[in-house]
């Protein structure tokens, strides 16, 4: 090949690079308020998130736990030539172990992390666009030194996650999945069998004075709810010699916030449902719902003697049959691998990590962060490494 005619084939492949890369600007915005317009504007329906995505949950959550353990809200909005945004990441940055890294917003407490998309972007989106955010994001002036992105979903809705196209490895911990076809019926769903256990179960807690199914609407019910949710949680974790995770006043702050936060389709941040009666809260599921997906979040249920009758089990099926019933395609039972999930999902939702380093130290920092992740994913999947590992976490919290 002659000079003029590899520069002309260079000249070619930069030239179909541009055409293919449909981000031409990206913008940086150090707090959310900023960003706030365009975030609820992409929360449309011609855009794709998960419901742990919106402004509102993740507005919460930064306001009280964020401000608390120091995450530096970055936002980076991806815009067309047109100056029309294509895709927005709500990250963080925190130091650690000397190194500034940026993760998604909500840490531990968000199961599923993706970037909230236009529809029309997912179907084109390509590598280089993603480096383009990439290389927005290694602006000296932010001083980050890499992307800890974690458990990331494939897919959502359908629709590829464009930061699939990004080095990946394996989530940590899996997620259970039930998916729903289109007027399934019950039986698809929970078997026969399955449901007359949990029928003859529920006769049990249907002599209870006031016992019902409550789906929480009224700001009464949310904090009625929630106040018993608080007493019962810390109790049940320590019988299973399990840290408190709901210790901190900023960590119950952000739950009763997202849970009485209102939705523009009428919901809330985070729905709760409920078996109650008058004497005392029975069982308790809390999540987030889109219109097509329920992913829940918190759970606990009753200390007292009724706990016999499986009230969770119990209100789980409520739950399906609620959703089944608004035509959701998908329930996800949280990150984890509990027996009682699988009694009602029989998948796992695909998820990924990926760890990016920015400059020289990020790249480092990128590959422990990686090696550790792997680490945990080999103990987890590892009968007695796990067994030992939940051996010295007892004696640690003894």
């Amino acid at each position: 090949m002659t000079m003029a005619a590899a520069i002309e084939s260079r000249v070619t492949e930069t030239r179909a690079q541009a055409e293919a890369t449909r981000v031409a600007d990206v913008e940086i915005f150090r707090d959310m308020a900023a960003a706030e317009s365009t975030w609820r504007a992409l929360e449309g329906p011609g855009s794709v998130l998960t419901p742990y995505q919106r402004f509102d949950l993740l507005a919460a959550w930064q306001n009280q736990i964020g401000v608390q353990t120091g995450v530096e809200p970055l936002i980076a909005i991806a815009r067309d030539t047109h100056r029309q945004p294509l895709m927005l990441l709500p990250f963080g940055i925190q130091r650690e172990h000397g190194v500034r890294v940026a993760s998604f917003l909500g840490d531990k407490h968000i199961t599923f992390n993706m970037p909230v998309c236009r529809r029309d972007f997912l179907t084109t989106a390509t590598r280089g666009d993603i480096d383009a955010v990439l290389d927005a994001l290694r602006a000296p002036a932010l001083a980050i030194d890499a992307l800890a992105l974690a458990r990331q979903p494939r897919h959502w809705q359908s629709f590829a996650n464009p930061m699939a196209l990004l080095p990946t490895q394996v989530s940590v911990n899996g997620c259970p999945l039930m998916s729903i076809e289109v007027n399934a019926p019950p039986t698809d769903l929970i078997s026969k069998s399955f449901r007359r256990r949990l029928k003859s179960k529920e006769k049990k807690l249907q002599a209870l004075p006031g016992y019902r199914y409550l789906k929480a609407e009224t700001d009464a019910d949310i904090a009625r709810l929630l106040d018993a949710f608080f007493i019962i949680k810390p109790q049940r974790m320590a019988l299973q010699k399990l840290p408190n995770v709901f210790a901190d006043p900023v960590v119950e702050e952000f739950i009763r916030r997202a849970c009485h936060t209102a939705l523009p389709d009428g919901g809330h941040a985070i729905e709760i449902h409920a078996l109650v009666c008058d004497d005392e809260l029975i069982a308790i599921y809390a999540g987030v719902a889109d219109g097509d997906r329920f992913s829940m979040m918190f759970n606990t249920y009753t200390l007292s003697e009724v706990a016999h009758f499986s009230p969770g089990l119990i209100l789980m099926r409520y739950i399906v049959d609620h959703y089944a019933g608004l035509n959701y395609s998908a329930i996800d039972l949280g990150i984890g691998s509990d027996e009682y999930k699988r009694l009602f999902c029989k998948t796992d939702e695909p998820i990924f990590d990926s760890f990016i380093g920015l400059n020289a130290r990020g790249k480092m920092a990128a590959s422990g962060l990686s090696a550790m992740a792997h680490l945990k994913r080999l103990v987890k999947q590892t009968p007695a490494l796990m067994k030992a590992a939940q051996t010295i976490r007892g004696s640690l919290s003894r």
